[in-house]
């Protein structure tokens, strides 16, 4: 699993049938500490309870398109869970 952070929504005008109704939102990848690391992506909220500037967890590539109901949607990052709060143990992110 991947750590990012929301950071905006996505608003489409026209919507694969499996996709209907979940949240498009644009994530910002995360390093182990919590600083962004690359390019933002849009991820669907699997969740659908994820909003601006929180911390979520999620999965990119195959994975992603087992977390949305129906499966295989067409979809390269899925937002699986959000984050209450993180700790890194000292000396364990490097």
């Amino acid at each position: 699993m991947l750590l990012g952070r929301v950071i905006g929504t996505v608003v489409s005008s026209v919507t694969y049938d499996g996709l209907a109704g979940v949240p498009m939102l644009i994530v910002q990848p995360l390093d182990k500490r919590g600083a962004p690391k690359g390019a933002p992506v849009v991820a669907a909220d699997a969740t659908r309870m994820a909003g601006p500037d929180e911390m979520v967890y999620y999965e990119g590539g195959r994975e992603a398109a087992l977390a949305l109901d129906p499966w295989f949607v067409p979809v390269d990052h899925a937002i699986v869970g959000i984050v209450d709060s993180l700790h890194v143990m000292p000396g364990s992110a490097t």
